[in-house]
């Protein structure tokens, strides 16, 4: 079984390239990239949570991320806060 996961409409050729590039990335290339990709998921996970609490303040929105990222028990036991309610 592959752990690659090759979206549909890219050939094997650029597959192939895209894996050799990331082959050759420095181990701080690596971090660089993944540190990018992880706050473009956080930037639009926020933003569905814009979408889903709009009266929410900047804190409580921060705190629901930490709630999707680390589960309720964790932010509760880390920071004291549950949703208010209760999601």
């Amino acid at each position: 079984m592959s752990l690659r996961a090759t979206p549909p409409d890219t050939s094997p050729d650029i597959e192939t390239l895209r894996f050799e590039r990331y082959a050759r990335m420095s181990p701080a290339e690596k971090a660089e990239r993944v540190t990018a990709l992880t706050r473009g998921a956080c930037t639009l996970a926020l933003a569905g949570l814009r979408q889903r609490y709009p009266h929410a303040d900047r804190n409580e929105l921060l705190l629901r991320l930490a709630t999707l990222r680390l589960g309720a028990e964790t932010v509760w036991r880390a920071y004291g806060w549950r949703a208010p309610d209760g999601s």
